[in-house]
């Protein structure tokens, strides 16, 4: 839909004039066709008798001030017009985005859902990893810890019961016990230290 705008106050003056010549050239066309000749009519045996021409009357030139307040009404109703369209393009919009807020809400609750879901397995399957971490001999168990990620193992070291920790690490080689233990440590640490 075109949007109208109001006219600046050049643009209505020449509206203004533009009107005004129109109207004197309307005039003149009309004070040379009074001030010529007379048409001879023909009139047919037994019709009507012809009606005289109605005479013209000269209309007075519509003044400044008519064609500015005409103007001024003009501009008032389609500023009107114009807001009414644009709150009506608003509350469209606005539609559209409450439209969407409501679908990005049930994508965010599915999203819990899932995340929840995914927690309860991580934990039950940390849990079985930590259970079977703990009933493994100590030096199979090193064995194994010190070919999974550092992160991993010292979390299962962790989980363990802190005899059962122990004994694992003393089976596993200096450097790899050295790291999960600095791992372990800093996990156990309440403040970041840098």
């Amino acid at each position: 839909m075109p949007m109208t705008r109001s006219l600046s106050r050049q643009e209505r003056r020449r509206a203004a004039a533009i009107l005004f010549a129109a109207s004197v050239v309307a005039m003149s066309l009309v004070a040379s066709t009074a001030r010529g000749e007379e048409t001879v009519r023909q009139v047919l045996p037994g019709a009507p008798a012809a009606e005289p021409p109605q005479q013209l009357t000269r209309q007075k030139a519509p003044d400044q001030s008519e064609i500015e307040r005409f103007c001024s009404n003009i501009a008032d109703a389609a500023r009107d017009r114009r807001y009414a369209l644009q709150a009506e393009e608003m509350k469209q919009l606005q539609a559209g985005i409450d439209q969407r807020m409501k679908a990005l809400e049930e994508k965010r609750a599915e999203y819990e859902t899932w995340l929840k879901r995914r927690e309860v397995f991580l934990a039950r399957a940390e849990d079985g990893v930590v259970q079977i971490y703990a009933g493994m001999k100590p030096d199979a168990a090193a064995e194994r810890l010190a070919i999974v990620n550092a992160d991993l193992a010292a979390a299962i070291l962790m989980k363990l019961d802190s005899r059962k920790a122990s004994v694992i690490l003393n089976e596993m080689d200096q450097k790899a016990a050295a790291t999960l233990t600095g791992i372990m440590a800093s996990a156990a640490r309440r403040v970041d230290p840098s």
